[in-house]
This record gives structure tokens, C-alpha cells and sequence, in this order.
């Protein structure tokens, strides 16, 4: 991957904003690692996920009922990848690093590679948000046209009906298709993935061997092998809808920047910060249930900021990041619903399908 680079030689906006971050905490003498809240929020997503799945397996209720579950299950990993694995991948779940380790792997027990997250999301995602080519986010060729960098095809002229459908086949195939692809292919994008340890290797296989037991193999021998593939797939569905449509809506709705690097010099000429807030959106910031259930993953510019602070102190310096960004004149883009944040995506998508 070429380097990119930003203009951060002085960084007036980040260097306010960061003092003013950390005297917040500071003065009211708490971390910035999770807390309580977040605590509570693993304590009841936890056993849900293994009540329904022991319920599904074990007790198989009638169909309308199991269906019922099956999306419940679904929205619940979500929610448990939101809240759980990503403050856990950031390292702010906890002050404690083993049990941000456990956090994190909480990936592995729903088919996911950490390795993989934390290369494709940590590193490529949060250093290169929106830039064409390097953000893998973006990378959705060629069943979608997200950016005017895009190659545009006839078919993306209906991308704003069929991204339901799609977005809701992306859990699955990232479980069986795109972590495999980085693997034997060694690239996320245009970044060539560093040499895997041992370790790291036999952790991407037992997750894999894992997940299929648990989630395929291990049922069918309890509810059959036709009931369990529609529960499962009615559960992957519902997970990539939530997963999906939750990341899109902090970055490919129209208030978002695509910034290019200048051809020359391969250079971002803002400063890392300001390029951080020009590209991501956030929405339904006062909905309390939102920002449970996403993680306050919908406090998105909060996030790209200060990403190893818990999105339980989000709402928080949310009113700092506003402040600061007025003070310097930097756009800050919002929804102020989730209804609204997606009408924005389905725009984008449209206005994208036709440019």
C-alpha cells in the first residue's frame, strides 16, 4: 500500500480538543475505559445470546416463535460486536489488557477473525476513513458504486432497492468468504498483511471449526439439517442488516467526505483530526435505546477521534467535540435520527448509482 499522508505538522484542532478531552476527565476523576454501564450491557447480551441459543437447539419452539428468535439472536450478536468486541479491539473496554483480550476475541465465538478486525478496521478503517482504494469499508466492487472513484455498471442504477438483500448476505460472507480471502491472498485492500504466527494462525482455524460446529454442525443433530440452515441463515440475515446498515450510516451518506490524496505527493492536506470529522456522521444521538443497542457507534465522529475511549463516555465529550469544532470552523455532520441517517444512505446510493 502506498503511503498516505496527513498534513500534521501543526494540529491546532486536535491539540485543543485533546487537552480539553482529557481535563474532562481529569477534573471529574474517572477513566476512560468502561464502566458500570458498559459492564451491565455485557451481563445482559451475554446470557441472552446463550438463552436463545439454548432455547433454538434444545427446546425448538414452534416456527413462528423460532423465527421471532432467530432475529432476536441475530440483532443480539450485533449488539454484542457493537458494545463488547469493539471497545474490547480498541482496548477500552477495560484498564485491564487480558480482559480487553477476551473482549476482543468475543469475535472468534461468532465466526469472526480478530487478526483480520484488527487490521481491517484499527489500522486501514481509523488512519484512512473514506480514501478510495485504501479504506477496505469501501470496498464493496462491484455490486455497489459508493464513491465517483467507483467504476459505475447498469446494475447500480437499482443499488438503492437491492442493498437490503446485500447488506443483510455480508455477516455470512464475512464469516465464509472475506476473512478467507485475506488469508490466503495476505491483503486487506492495497495493505499486505504482516506474516502470521503460529498462533495467529491456529486462532483463525479454531474460530472458523468453531463457529460451524456451534452454529451449523451441533443443531442439526437436535432440530434437523433443513431447520436448522433457515434458522441459521434467518439469524446471519438479520445480523449483516444490523451490522451493515449501523457502519454505513457513519460514513456513506452524502455529508461525508471522499477525499483523495494529492497525486503528487500522496498527501492529505488537512491534518489527521480535521479529516477524521470531515468524513464521518454521526446520528440519533439522543436516542438512549440507539446508542445501547449500536454501542454508541452512532456518536461515530466521537469514535474516530478518540478511539480508545468507551463509547459509554460518548454523550459526554460529544458536547467538547461540538464546541471545539465550531471553535475552529470544522463541519460536524449529524443526523438527528436513525430514519433520517438512512434516507441519507438510500440517497447516496441513488445519487452514486447515476453521477
Amino acid at each position: 500500500m502506498s503511503k498516505i499522508s496527513f498534513n500534521n505538522k501543526q494540529s491546532p484542532f486536535y491539540d485543543s480538543l485533546k487537552e480539553k478531552v482529557e481535563t474532562y476527565f481529569k477534573e471529574n476523576r474517572i477513566k476512560q475505559t468502561g464502566n458500570f454501564n458498559l459492564f451491565t450491557k455485557s451481563f445482559v447480551l451475554i446470557p441472552l445470546a446463550i438463552s436463545l441459543y439454548i432455547v433454538l437447539v434444545f427446546f425448538t419452539p414452534g416456527a413462528i416463535i423460532s423465527i421471532l428468535l432467530c432475529i432476536i439472536f441475530g440483532f443480539t450478536i450485533s449488539s454484542i460486536g457493537f458494545n463488547i468486541m469493539h471497545d474490547g479491539a480498541h482496548g477500552s473496554y477495560s484498564t485491564h489488557k487480558w480482559i480487553n483480550r477476551i473482549s476482543a476475541h468475543s469475535l472468534s465465538l461468532v465466526g469472526g477473525s480478530p487478526f483480520m478486525w484488527r487490521i481491517k478496521h484499527n489500522i486501514i478503517h481509523h488512519s484512512f476513513t473514506n480514501i478510495d482504494g485504501v479504506d477496505d469499508d469501501l470496498n464493496n466492487r462491484p455490486f455497489f458504486r459508493m464513491t465517483i472513484q467507483d467504476p459505475k455498471y447498469k446494475m447500480h442504477r437499482y443499488q438503492h432497492y437491492y442493498w437490503v438483500v446485500l447488506y443483510m448476505l455480508s455477516y455470512p460472507s464475512w464469516v465464509f468468504m472475506q476473512d478467507f480471502n485475506k488469508y490466503f491472498t495476505r491483503k486487506i485492500a492495497d495493505y499486505k498483511i504482516r506474516k502470521m504466527s503460529l498462533n495467529d494462525h491456529l486462532k483463525f482455524w479454531a474460530s472458523k471449526v468453531f463457529y460451524i460446529s456451534t452454529f451449523i454442525v451441533f443443531p442439526m443433530f437436535f432440530v434437523g439439517v433443513a431447520s436448522t440452515i433457515i434458522g441459521y441463515l434467518i439469524l446471519a440475515f438479520s445480523c449483516g442488516l444490523g451490522i451493515s446498515v449501523v457502519f454505513q450510516l457513519a460514513h456513506i451518506v452524502g455529508k461525508a467526505d471522499f477525499p483523495n490524496p494529492d497525486i503528487d505527493t500522496n498527501k492529505i492536506e488537512e491534518e489527521w483530526a480535521i479529516h477524521q470529522v470531515k468524513t464521518t456522521v454521526n446520528f440519533a444521538t439522543k436516542s438512549k435505546v440507539i446508542s445501547w443497542l449500536v454501542g454508541g457507534l452512532n456518536f461515530q465522529v466521537e469514535h474516530h477521534l478518540f478511539p480508545k475511549i468507551s463509547h459509554v463516555h460518548y454523550p459526554q465529550i460529544n458536547k467538547i467535540v461540538k464546541e471545539t469544532c465550531a471553535q475552529f470552523k470544522v463541519p460536524y455532520n449529524e443526523y438527528p435520527t436513525m430514519f433520517s441517517a438512512i434516507q441519507a444512505h438510500v440517497i447516496h446510493l441513488k445519487t452514486m448509482g447515476v453521477a
